[in-house]
């Protein structure tokens, strides 16, 4: 088979490598990738939105199987053009990717079918969003409508935080267009779990737990960002959670979005939050989630083309999901001041170092070649991934890789995982 990946981060630089492993797979191409990723596909300079480009390149390249990493193609409906042109394609389309194009569509699809989550309202003017600050009780959630690079979520301790977050979102487009409507929603706590699952429009298969890590400082300070590092299993998702989440939450969301004629086939990324009243959704994705993907996958033991090709086919009730009994941990090495202001264009040094190593996995983010060196192209830069016995291992070995790596600005968190130890 002739394979193309969609993307360029991480995320894309983990299903790659995967995809590579596969047995059927005889050429490899990502559009437009980055330098890690042409380690181990062919990279195309092709944009993720020049949708007719892309196609025109797999129609003319006979590629057997396309498969979307990033959201914002899938919303804007890529996988539609692909389909439209006779073209085997991996991801939900535009219908279903709503699911995560619109939080206010979330939230009602949830609350229409009873779907357990946090109490919400859904404004469109940002004074009547103010007046109805006047009554809630804090801390509150505020969440842009829209797309916003995993960072549209506002939390606000009390009143006046509230008024200016909607402010900042609604009038003073923090997140652009995305902010035009927003969903303010009860704050709810407990562990955080994130549950990525294959789907065929009928079936879902959840895959392995993961816990990620938004925020850019450690002890959970700083601002929200695409994630700074996560652990796969979640020592809290239990065997009971996960049998209450599949039979509540999992196939409920897949039935609800077939009743309302949109069939989701594709990845189902569910962002979990274990409440003292049991799991509820904190949000939904449309595709593997990043960074959680790059702890995922090194764990699962299927050939993911198989997989893939069940949820297209609707035959995803024929396969049994398998991972391996260990652990992984993900440690993200960003360039100091992101995500907000950094500087790119330093040489990374010591990316050898993982070569032959079956334990360690170094995942581009934003990396690209300039001569003969890699260079920083990002804010997050590099992924370090390490697997282990256990998380404790994982946790110990991910630290000392990220010690391997070099270059100006480096910037990491020092707890990714640190939960584990007193689980």
């Amino acid at each position: 088979m002739k394979v193309l990946v969609i993307g360029s981060g991480g995320r894309e630089h983990a299903i790659a490598k995967k995809v590579s492993m596969s047995p059927k797979v005889s050429k490899l191409y990502c559009a437009p990738g980055n330098a890690g990723i042409s380690e181990c596909a062919e990279c195309v300079d092709i944009p993720v939105h020049d949708f007719e480009g892309l196609a025109n390149f797999a129609a003319k390249e006979g590629i057997d199987l396309t498969i979307v990493g990033p959201d914002d193609p899938l919303v804007a409906g890529v996988v539609d053009v692909f389909e439209n042109r006779g073209l085997r394609v991996f991801g939900p389309r535009k219908n279903a990717a709503i699911i995560e194009g619109s939080k206010a569509f979330s939230k009602d699809l949830m609350k229409k079918y009873h779907i357990p989550s946090a109490a919400y309202e859904t404004f469109e003017d940002s004074k009547k969003a103010i007046e109805y600050l006047k009554t809630s009780k804090y801390p509150i959630v505020l969440k842009a409508d829209g797309l916003a690079l995993g960072k549209g979520v506002l939390i606000c301790n009390n009143y006046d935080e509230a008024v200016q977050g909607v402010k900042q979102i609604m009038e003073d487009k923090l997140f652009g267009s995305s902010g035009d409507r927003m969903v303010i929603e009860e704050f709810m706590t407990g562990r955080e779990v994130s549950v990525l699952a294959f789907c065929d429009g009928t079936n879902i298969l959840p895959m392995t737990s993961a816990q990620d890590h938004k925020r850019a400082k450690d002890n959970d300070q700083g601002l929200n960002t695409g994630g700074m590092g996560t652990f796969s299993p979640s020592p809290f998702y239990t065997k009971e959670i996960d049998e209450y989440c599949r039979k509540y939450i999992y196939q409920p969301t897949m039935d609800a979005m077939k009743a309302e004629g949109r069939d989701f086939i594709g990845i189902l990324f569910v962002g979990l939050m274990l409440t003292k009243d049991g799991p509820k959704v904190l949000e939904y994705n449309a595709r593997f989630g990043d960074p959680e993907t790059q702890v995922v996958l090194p764990r699962m033991k299927n050939d993911i083309i198989e997989v893939f090709e069940a949820c297209i086919d609707g035959k995803l009730d024929q396969i049994k999901l398998e991972f391996e009994d260990n652990a992984a941990v993900c440690v993200i090495l960003a360039s100091d001041g992101y995500p907000e202001h950094y500087e790119k264009g330093f040489p990374i040094r010591g990316l050898q170092a993982f070569q032959g190593k079956d334990d360690y996995f170094v995942f581009h983010a934003g990396t690209k070649q300039v001569g003969n060196d890699i260079v920083t192209n990002g804010g997050r830069v590099l992924g370090v991934t390490a697997t282990g016995r256990d998380l404790k291992e994982a946790r110990k070995k991910a630290y000392e890789a990220t010690g391997w790596i070099e270059f100006k600005n480096k910037y990491m968190r020092n707890d990714i995982g640190k939960a584990i130890d007193e689980a």
